[in-house]
């Protein structure tokens, strides 16, 4: 696919899910071959009336596009039973960008924000449209300031259409993002105020640094605990507050009564608020200039950044300021540069040729100051004697030889070492596995199973042109038991050894989280646990034992299925779960520990996930891939014959949430508290993007709700003896 409708050429890849992919275009039919977006929808069906929903929805977003905040409809067009949607090009970066988890932004600036959002979408809403998935990543702001708003519900919904039995077109899944979603939103009822609970979602987000699926809610109302993340005004919390309340109609009824109350309590604001955005808007201005010119302005520059000085409003007193600081550390390099020029020339004439311990102290101080090889090279040159530079070219060569030759002896040592470990952790796990495997009273017995490894390849000239993966499947074996339920319902424990594991994820990760902080060593007793989620058959069979503290529906969820994993269920719900199973049973059933379950879902990688690097859709249900929750065991388990811990739904652990890590228990223990906090949840769902589904990520959620959370399920863990 390299030119669409015989005008529009692919130029790369912009992004995608299970229903839509946008790509990057130029469209070749206009003279200035002008950038666009194009959206490739992915509908169950094409039938006639799903086309005609299609040219509807183009309609509006037409419409839509009038508005100078929202991207122009350009066209839209049907081919090879796909449906395409071709919009403006705006440059300019996502809200993302900007509100980033752990950053607090000032109480100014988010009434900038709300009252820009509120004006394009007041538009919106006048039109009788619901944006239905507001968040940072979709407010894009411009060059000029100016907030866009893209990516409308109403687009992803053309991907998920299709023809019911009577006739009527119907979307397929929940359009939206969790966290941002309503009560209403999640029941497939948005309405009006669906939009200011989301904008609402994102504005206590950018306060409090705070991702919205890390706050707590209260128990009893479902309302969102925020204000003792961050001080702000009475006025401004009362605006937020009521823009996210749980039920809608406690909320503005639109976006036009939204930004009416904000106007009425921001008045004195707003040329402090325009002062700050506009001061970050000329810092990005200049950072350009200055990297264009390599930490310099050149005339042209500083003649753009005086118009935009001018535009924006500032003093040039600002403007000086903010020049100075974009400059400070080119200067700062540049004073490095002349410091380490003088050092040579000190050194050369001191001792010439330098003896090995100089050579030393010469590399340590390259590495000290941060130099780019190319400077130091043409430094050199200027400094070194020419007479000598072919005997100053052979040391050089002997000091990099001899570095290698440590480096490879270094590597040696390692591997020797690495060796040395796994051979000591094969010994410890045949030992914790024979110690499962004699214990009384749980007779075990092996199955065998599929795992899946991914790797990542270059491919291209010298590997620089793009990254493939490829995906080996390895079959494995392990012991589990198996506990008969009723009428041929059983449930499978698999045994897993005990050991000592890193929890947490490192800095470095990919789409990691504060909370996933600091990285910390835990061991972990032998236990056994869930083949599989638990099944609605399993969930069914269990709800029929007798009582112990609360009743329990038989059939709660939404997706039916009695192979699927069982989901609306609270935490409350899986602790009688459990408790039901223990006193039928006369063993020990319960919810694992956080650092269980990590240390059962990792079973010995330290990758992002338990697969390597990255996770697609033939290896786990997540990003809404399949749309709904998916039988259990369909994909490859993990090395410990676990299958669905990742993706699929949420999984129940004991602990209560703690914003991260430290004073964690190290013994495998759960982290209990007041029994006042949300509960945790791991392992990501059938709707959440790929980076919720690592093996470190945590989630929290009030530990009494179920209301829309046809994502949440558990597995149990039987207590070894």
């Amino acid at each position: 696919m390299n030119t669409l409708a015989g005008r529009y050429e692919i130029i790369r890849l912009l992004g995608g899910g299970g229903f839509a992919v946008t790509y990057l275009a130029r469209d070749n039919f206009q003279p200035s071959k002008p950038l666009c977006v194009v959206k490739q929808l992915r509908p169950n069906q094409t039938a006639t009336r799903v086309i005609e929903f299609f040219e509807k929805e183009a309609a509006i977003l037409e419409r839509l596009g009038k508005h100078p905040q929202i991207p122009q409809l350009l066209a839209h067009f049907n081919q090879d039973q796909n449906l395409y949607i071709v919009q403006e090009f705006v440059e300019g970066q996502d809200l993302s960008r900007e509100i980033v988890p752990g950053k607090r932004l000032s109480e100014s600036y988010v009434t900038k924000l709300l009252q820009d959002a509120l004006e394009v979408l007041s538009f919106v809403h006048q039109q009788g449209v619901i944006h239905r998935d507001i968040k940072p990543q979709n407010l894009m702001r411009q060059q000029d300031g100016k907030i866009i708003l893209i990516d409308f519900g109403a687009v992803k919904e053309l991907g998920t259409l299709m023809v019911n039995s009577q006739g009527e077109v119907n979307s397929s899944v929940v359009i939206g993002t969790p966290g941002y979603m309503s009560y209403e939103q999640y029941r497939g009822k948005p309405c009006f105020g669906s939009d200011i609970y989301a904008l609402g979602m994102t504005a206590i987000q950018a306060l409090t640094g705070v991702l919205p699926s890390e706050l707590e809610e209260d128990s009893q109302t479902g309302e969102i605990i925020w204000q003792n993340r961050v001080q702000v005004s009475n006025h401004l919390a009362e605006v937020l507050t009521k823009m996210v309340r749980h039920h809608f109609s406690m909320r503005y009824a639109n976006a036009t009564e939204a930004l009416q109350a904000l106007i009425s309590i921001s008045t004195p604001l707003p040329q402090t608020v325009v002062s700050e955005v506009n001061k970050e808007l000329y810092l990005q201005e200049a950072r350009s200039r200055a990297q264009q010119s390599q930490g310099n302005f050149s005339v042209f520059a500083l003649r753009i950044l005086e118009s935009r000085r001018v535009e924006l409003g500032l003093s040039e007193e600002e403007a000086r300021e903010i020049q100075a600081q974009v400059l400070q550390p080119y200067r700062e390099y540049e004073r490095k540069l002349q410091e380490y020029e003088q050092a040579l020339i000190d050194a050369v004439k001191q001792q010439y040729p330098f003896s090995q311990g100089t050579q030393k102290d010469l590399q340590d101080y390259k590495q000290y100051l941060g130099l780019k090889d190319e400077d130091i090279a043409a430094i050199e040159a200027r400094v070194f004697p020419p007479q000598q530079s072919e005997l100053q070219r052979q040391q050089q060569e002997a000091e990099r030889l001899r570095q290698e030759q440590q480096r490879q002896a270094e590597l040696q040592r390692q591997q020797r070492e690495a060796e040395r470990l796994r051979q000591q952790q094969q010994q410890q796990k045949q030992h914790e596995a024979s110690q499962v495997k004699s214990n009384p009273g749980i007779p075990t017995q092996t199955f065998e199973f599929d795992t899946a490894i991914v790797t990542l390849k270059s491919i291209g000239f010298l590997g620089s042109r793009t990254k493939k993966h490829e995906i080996q499947r390895i079959r494995k074996q392990n012991k589990f038991y198996r506990e008969t339920l009723v009428n041929g319902v059983v449930l499978d424990m698999v045994a897993i050894p005990g050991g000592k594991f890193l929890m947490g994820s490192p800095e470095d990760e990919p789409e990691r989280s504060k909370s996933e902080s600091p990285q910390h060593n835990v061991t972990v007793k032998p236990f056994f646990i869930g083949k599989f989620p638990v099944t609605q058959a399993q969930w069914k069979a269990v709800a029929g034992f007798a009582k112990v503290n609360i009743n329990l529906n038989p059939e709660p969820s939404h997706f039916k299925g009695a192979n699927r994993p069982v989901e609306q269920v609270s935490w409350n719900d899986a602790v009688e779960f459990c408790a039901r199973l223990s006193q039928k049973t006369g063993k020990i059933y319960r919810l694992p520990s956080e650092a269980e379950w990590e240390y059962a879902c990792r079973a010995g990688t330290t990758t992002p996930f338990y697969f390597g690097e990255l996770i697609t859709e033939g290896l786990a249900n997540y990003n809404r891939n399949y749309q709904q929750t998916t039988d259990v065991g369909k994909f490859p388990a993990n090395p410990f014959g676990l299958f669905d811990m990742c993706g699929n739904v949420w999984e129940w652990c004991q602990d209560e949430w703690h914003d991260d890590y430290l004073n964690a228990p190290n013994d495998g223990s759960a982290w209990l508290g007041n029994g006042k906090n949300n509960k945790l949840l791991r392992g990501g769902s059938w709707l959440d993007y790929s980076g919720n589904c690592r093996s470190a990520f945590r989630h929290s959620y009030a530990y009494a709700t179920v209301r829309f959370s046809n994502y949440v399920g558990f597995r149990v863990v039987l207590v070894s003896p």
